[in-house]
């Protein structure tokens, strides 16, 4: 069982309340969903309050369970204060990234918390590359930096195509966040994990040119 600190349930507890709240009050819902024209509007709020609240319950479940399994290597690594600097950083990124990719569609909305435990997900690959993971319906394991690495080539895929409902745009930029502050909190993985930093950087890099050329 992963040695979860009191920060890591604290936000395990405030994201089930919070949905819990919106599953049984929509006016409660509609108040702190992230919004495109409410935000326009001034409420800037919604940025780090969606993030709070989910869909359903198995929206809910996933990115707890997530959270719940991975946080743990980057507390024992950074410690509870650095994790939620990360935490925090990464919703607040996923939301920009969102507003960025969304902001001539006034009607957009969004919830969930998964651009923060993206960047949970990005930190603790980062920190340990070696892990390996195990996916659903894949009967082998992955490594962690290859995981990594797929999960946002498939996220600026959706953010290019939009042919689903899912935030691919809040997920790579609480996964961009994630690696960035992880890097400026530990500089010696620039020397200890040189070849991983540079790999886990690709995708970045590539989402940065597709902007600059317009094609994302």
């Amino acid at each position: 069982m992963p040695n979860t600190t009191n920060v890591v349930l604290l936000l395990i507890v405030a994201n089930a309340i919070m949905s819990m709240t919106g599953f049984n009050n929509l006016a409660f819902f509609e108040k702190y969903k992230f919004n495109i024209a409410a935000i326009k509007n001034g409420d800037k709020l919604r940025m780090f309050s969606s993030g709070f609240l989910h869909a359903d319950w198995g929206h809910l479940i996933f990115n707890m369970y997530t959270l719940y399994i991975f946080s743990p290597i980057v507390t024992s690594r950074l410690g509870n204060v650095n994790f939620l600097i990360i935490y925090v950083a990464s919703l607040g990124l996923g939301s920009a990234f969102s507003y960025l990719f969304h902001k001539n569609e006034p009607h957009y909305s969004a919830i969930g918390a998964s651009g923060a435990v993206s960047g949970v997900l990005y930190a603790s690959i980062l920190l340990y590359p070696q892990m390996d993971l195990f996916i659903m319906f894949i009967p082998i394991p992955i490594p962690a930096y290859v995981f990594g690495i797929g999960y946002l080539l498939y996220s600026i895929y959706g953010m290019r195509n939009q042919h689903d409902n899912i935030g691919h745009d809040a997920h790579f930029g609480g996964a961009a966040a994630g690696y960035i502050i992880t890097l400026l909190m530990q500089p010696s993985l620039l020397e200890t994990s040189k070849l991983m930093v540079l790999l886990l950087a690709i995708p970045i890099v590539l989402l940065y040119i597709l902007y600059k050329t317009g094609k994302v």
